[in-house]
């Protein structure tokens, strides 16, 4: 985890990291390869939303309209509600020592993770305020949850997703994320939407889409060319996934970027 840590580092020395790095992904598109059974789509922007340039994002989800949002720093991190694009009605802030991470809302709780502390924090899903903590192994990066298995689904930063029950936060099995054969690791933070999990991957501008029963990618998303140049300085890395309810549509974001955009996933033409 050093790139991370050194990330990290330059942001709180600096606050003048560039943007999103490209993508290294293997592969330009499935129409180069009709053998290739990952789908290649793109980002189709249908706006742009206000997004606090100090929020170092590390947590995106809607709950009907509202929503939320985890963010880190040690010193800085907060869990966030509100409606996107506008100042959040509520927010409440960690712990000095602790690095906030991914978080999930799930029926009155949201979880938020922490970086390498082990605590997992239930928090009440109407005023944020902090029920309880549980502790986990190892490093916290994204989490989201489905509800029609009954589980949370987690990322540590490896090509390891870890399924855990909602109530205890008890590991109840893993998988590992590969994409033709090859393990996807740095695997960040985490959306559920029905049978299937979206994940930023750390350190580019690519969003993968994953069938968690078997671990395989099924599409990969090119989320590029967002920020304006101006914009992207100061910027840090692609990091948030927000599905709308009901909708095809996604609103993403980075750590530090001053835009949220309301996104459709399109083949790449």
């Amino acid at each position: 985890m050093v790139r991370r840590t050194l990330s990290v580092i330059a942001v709180l020395t600096t606050l003048t990291a560039c943007g999103a790095t490209p993508s290294t992904a293997p592969g330009q598109g499935r129409g180069n390869d009709e053998n290739d059974p990952v789908e290649r789509l793109r980002v189709e922007v249908i706006e742009d939303l206000p997004h606090d340039s100090e929020a170092f994002t590390q947590g995106l989800e809607f709950s009907g309209e509202t929503l939320y949002e985890g963010t880190g720093l040690l010193g800085q991190s907060t869990l966030r509600k509100g409606k996107a694009g506008a100042e959040p009605d509520v927010t409440v802030a960690l712990p000095d020592s602790l690095f906030g991470e991914g978080i999930t809302v799930l029926e009155s709780t949201v979880w938020q993770l922490t970086w390498q502390d082990g605590i997992a924090i239930e928090r009440d899903k109407d005023t944020l305020a902090e029920v309880r903590r549980v502790n986990y192994e190892g490093e916290g990066w994204g989490i989201c949850h489905q509800a029609e298995e009954g589980r949370l689904v987690m990322s540590d930063g490896s090509a390891t997703l870890t399924f855990r029950d909602p109530e205890t936060f008890e590991a109840k099995g893993t998988v590992k994320v590969t994409e033709n054969g090859a393990e996807i690791d740095q695997l960040n933070e985490l959306e559920c939407v029905g049978g299937t999990v979206y994940a930023n991957v750390w350190q580019s501008d690519d969003i993968v889409r994953i069938d968690p029963a078997t671990g395989e990618v099924t599409a990969r998303i090119d989320a590029s060319g967002l920020l304006e140049p101006g914009e992207a300085q100061g910027a840090d890395v692609l990091n948030g996934i927000a599905a709308y309810p009901g909708t095809d549509q996604f609103l993403i974001t980075g750590k530090l970027w001053p835009k949220m955009f309301r996104v459709k996933f399109v083949n790449v033409a």
